[in-house]
């Protein structure tokens, strides 16, 4: 009897470590971003050429951020922003990106910002192709900022080759924190850009910190620029 029971113990303690390690393993192949149900949001209104970036394009000149100046909150975010967008832009690795020297343009334009809805100077992308040597120019505006849950920011950002004068891309989107599926889409970046190994990120931050906030919405709009 007492040998029966020894082997049945055996098996029982077996069978727990078998669905023990199955278990984590299981866990174990999915991503962070399975801890996150619903779909995330998709930018709607954007613009792209057909294909691929074209070739010769392969350094970008990015002029500032412009904001609507009597505007003071979207002023602050613009502040905030600006860094934002330059870093996930150099993130995405389709060009050599350069800012823009805003004291030559001052001088040579007598303003140091710009925007693509502007009626530019008629030597407005020489100027900037023969200072800089780029190949196409980045403009960006923001058009909202909305700093308190749920938070918001607005791009509206255009990318037009230097030398036709040819918009490459385009997008103009609003990312709503109260919307389902853009909250998902946060959550989803800040669990693969955060991973930790104490767990995952407190999802507070990316539902109130507008900078992480901010870095969700330019990643997500730029990962729509035409591949290299």
């Amino acid at each position: 009897m007492n040998r029966f029971f020894l082997i049945f113990k055996w098996l029982a303690a077996s069978v727990a470590i078998l669905f023990c390690t199955s278990l984590v393993g299981c866990m174990s192949v999915g991503t962070p971003s399975d801890l996150v149900r619903g779909h995330s949001y998709q930018p709607q209104n954007v613009f792209a050429g057909p294909g691929a970036l074209p070739v010769n394009i392969r350094r970008v000149v990015v002029l500032p951020l412009v904001c609507d100046e009597n505007n003071s909150i979207i002023a602050e975010g613009r502040a905030e922003l600006e860094p934002i967008l330059l870093d996930e832009l150099i993130k995405t690795k389709r060009f050599e990106v350069v800012s823009s020297d805003s004291d030559f343009l001052k001088n040579r334009t007598t303003r140091a910002e710009w925007g693509s809805e502007d009626v530019l100077p008629p030597e407005f992308f020489t100027l900037l192709r023969d200072n800089s040597g780029c190949d196409a120019v980045l403009f960006s505006r923001l058009t909202v900022f909305r700093a308190y849950p749920p938070l918001a920011v607005g791009w509206r950002i255009r990318l037009v080759d230097a030398q036709t004068r040819r918009t490459i891309w385009a997008a103009d989107e609003v990312f709503d924190g109260g919307q389902p599926a853009v909250e998902n889409g946060a959550r989803r970046h800040q669990l693969n850009e955060e991973r930790a190994p104490g767990g995952a990120p407190d999802e507070w931050f990316i539902q109130n910190s507008p900078s992480k906030f901010g870095q969700y919405t330019a990643a997500r709009l730029l990962a729509t620029l035409p591949p290299r």
